[in-house]
């Protein structure tokens, strides 16, 4: 497994925002067709209903992002391991994890 695959999100990101200052190639990709920038940079197909949206900020610009409040399937509170995969897990583990609790929620991926 190469290091793209066993970074957390925060890495990723950090590594990725790194790369497009250094490269405005990269940067345009990245703007242009963020899906095929991170599937690249982390080695996995990124699922076909996930989207993902780059922005740039200005000096005067700054964007917050608000995640998406997942569907409560049952009363069960959120297991330890799978509250450890979205806080360190891996890239590939998030997206699982994402996808499995938004599956059901109308919209969640459109």
């Amino acid at each position: 497994m190469s290091e793209q695959n066993t970074l957390n999100r925060n890495e990723l990101e950090a590594k990725i925002i790194a790369k497009a200052w250094q490269d405005e190639l990269f940067k345009q990709e990245l703007l242009n067709n963020p899906k095929a920038v991170f599937s690249q940079e982390t080695g996995y197909s990124i699922p076909e209903e996930v989207e993902i949206q780059v922005v740039e900020e200005s000096p005067t610009t700054l964007y917050m992002v608000l995640p998406a409040k997942p569907a409560i399937v049952d009363e069960k509170e959120i297991s330890q391991e799978q509250l450890e995969t979205v806080a360190g897990g891996t890239i590939s583990e998030a997206f699982t994890l994402i996808k499995t609790a938004w599956s059901g929620v109308e919209g969640c991926f459109e």
